[in-house]
């Protein structure tokens, strides 16, 4: 469970990269990020095992421009820019990752190497980008 204010984290975009999460705190999460103004993205991956499903939810999410080519190096320059969604943040929530972890574990890998650029790219400008990934503690 988060210890701290979860606004006064998602407003520090120094800190922003993909983090799993306990399912119990996505609600107070999602609630400071809107607070915030951020924009709030959610992908279910509980039916996805593959890359196809995986870019195609992406897609979805953040309505990529006309263009986006569904591979990986598409999926990083788009989540790079964002420049078509302004926000002063954005939180993506990856709920039900475990099937795809479980499924394609080196594509989960990609995701979230590409997931952390994407964080890094935008604290440079001092936009967080959040990647959470909700999962059910131990014993919770």
């Amino acid at each position: 469970m988060i210890d701290s204010d979860p606004g006064a984290l998602l407003a520090d975009a120094s800190q922003a990269a993909a983090y799993y999460v306990d399912i119990r705190d996505r609600a107070a999460l999602v609630e400071a990020a809107t607070g915030l103004g951020f924009r709030v993205a959610a992908i279910d991956l509980r039916d996805v095992d593959d890359t196809v499903g995986l870019l195609d939810g992406f897609a979805a999410a953040f309505d990529f421009p006309d263009g986006f080519d569904g591979d990986w190096d598409a999926l990083a320059d788009s989540l790079g820019d964002l420049s078509w969604l302004p926000a002063p943040g954005h939180v993506l929530l990856l709920d039900h990752c475990a099937a795809l972890r479980e499924a394609a574990p080196e594509d989960f890998d990609t995701l979230l190497d590409i997931l952390d650029e994407a964080a890094a790219a935008h604290a440079g400008g001092g936009v967080p980008f959040w990647s959470l990934l909700p999962v059910a503690s131990p014993g919770a």
